[in-house]
């Protein structure tokens, strides 16, 4: 690995911080960077990758990304899921939020869920994963570590998923809109996918109500 692919994180100040997305996994294996440079690589796509003096490349807490003009598009924390650690913290937070959204049946199966999960790997993006083609950076490395540690995926603002992708929690804001990949329990406790339209107001409260909204298309 080259100095230009590998540097402290502690040379450059990270720009303004934005929010967070998350991977919350079900293991928790050491995740090498050289994987994060070979799933990029793969796609056509590199970045540089900031890491602490004091850790290595294969076993870190806090990494920083950004791209091959030196633009910073992200800081990732590892934060295990232990007692008296950040991570179980963040677990029991997320219970106690959950509570308030819907589904119910989702808060129901996360509130089951969140027990089974081992590490929660964060997500900081900053201003400039936005631009361009850098969230295809910031995709490319999430998706490297989901499919190491299994598990969820959380963002802020707009919920969580079920393993398979699929977006199960509304904590959209009301002005939202778009076709998005969405999931509900069915009669037989398995998932039913589909597709809806997030600024129909009918498809919202159908989607609430644990329904898949009448307009919406089955996946």
């Amino acid at each position: 690995m080259t100095k230009k692919t590998i540097q402290n994180i502690h040379e450059r100040k990270l720009k303004k911080m934005g929010y967070y997305i998350r991977v919350l996994g079900t293991s928790d294996p050491n995740i090498h960077i050289e994987e994060l440079i070979s799933g990029l690589t793969r796609e056509g796509l590199t970045a540089i990758f900031d890491i602490d003096h004091n850790e290595s490349e294969s076993d870190w807490t806090m990494i920083g990304v950004s791209n091959s003009n030196g633009d910073d598009l992200m800081q990732i924390e590892r934060n295990p899921v232990v007692e008296g650690e950040l991570g179980k913290d963040e677990i029991e937070e997320f219970k106690d939020d959950i509570k308030g959204y819907k589904p119910n049946s989702a808060v129901k199966w996360l509130d089951k869920y969140f027990d089974t999960v081992n590490v929660i790997y964060a997500f900081q993006l900053l201003d400039a994963s936005m631009e361009d083609d850098n969230f295809r950076i910031v995709s490319s490395i999430q998706s490297t570590i989901w499919n190491k540690v299994g598990g969820i995926l959380q963002a802020d603002n707009e919920g969580f998923s079920n393993e398979d992708g699929y977006h199960i929690l509304w904590q959209f804001s009301d002005d939202a809109t778009g076709d998005w990949n969405m999931a509900v329990k069915n009669f037989f406790g398995n998932w039913t996918n589909f597709t809806m339209d997030l600024g129909d107001q009918k498809q919202r409260e159908e989607f609430w109500a644990g329904n898949v909204p009448k307009k919406a298309t089955k996946l």
